[in-house]
């Protein structure tokens, strides 16, 4: 339970399990040394709106909001309590700021998870419907103490943008294979975003 991967954060980054099934490994972007007592969440909506540039000629689909620019994401999970590395449900798995742009690729900086055991991740991004999109994102995942590499995480979101584009919802998967590209774990939980802005200022880290 001590060792579980960066996907898990001590409340967490995203590469998950891999301690479960290799000593001291670790992931970039995703959960970390998940252990109790567990931090529980309480997601808090941004009140500001944001306004989308207005394109004289643009068609109704051009005016929408945009998931292109920075935002500051939080995981939880769900439904993770009876499998193998039980996490309750509303315990924080990973949080930091990801980016998506807009030739479709994205990059995120995960607060749960220290730098030497690698931090950045990086995916690619599809609209799947009316302001509905889905991410599709890698990291490899590194032993903590030797520094070799142990596997790769595989995390995908499934995501609604709110109306105003200042906010967005969902789930996320996240599946944690070995070098031989074996499944060694799964886990599932719900996801938030606030919209990183000019005016953003700084706030408690979770």
């Amino acid at each position: 339970m001590k060792a579980i991967s960066r996907f898990i954060a001590p409340v967490l980054g995203a590469g998950v399990f891999m301690t479960m099934f290799v000593p001291h490994a670790a992931a970039g972007c995703g959960p970390g040394n998940l252990q109790g007592p567990f931090t529980f969440v309480t997601p808090v909506a941004d009140a500001r709106t944001f306004t989308p540039a207005a394109v004289p000629s643009a068609s109704a689909e051009m005016q929408q909001p945009s998931l292109v620019g920075m935002w500051s994401v939080q995981l939880v999970s769900q439904g993770n309590a009876t499998s193998a590395m039980p996490i309750p449900d509303g315990a924080l798995v990973d949080f930091g700021y990801q980016i998506f742009h807009i030739d479709n690729t994205e990059w995120e900086n995960s607060g749960g998870r220290s730098p030497n055991t690698q931090n950045f991740c990086e995916g690619v991004w599809g609209k799947t419907g009316f302001n509905t999109y889905e991410l599709n994102h890698f990291a490899y995942q590194y032993d903590s103490i030797s520094g070799s590499l142990t596997g790769t995480a595989n995390i995908r979101y499934q995501m609604t943008l709110s109306p105003s584009g200042n906010s967005f919802t969902g789930t996320f998967t996240i599946d944690v294979y070995d070098t031989k590209a074996s499944h060694l774990a799964h886990l599932a939980g719900t996801l938030s975003a606030t919209r990183v802005t000019v005016d953003t200022v700084v706030t408690a880290i979770p």
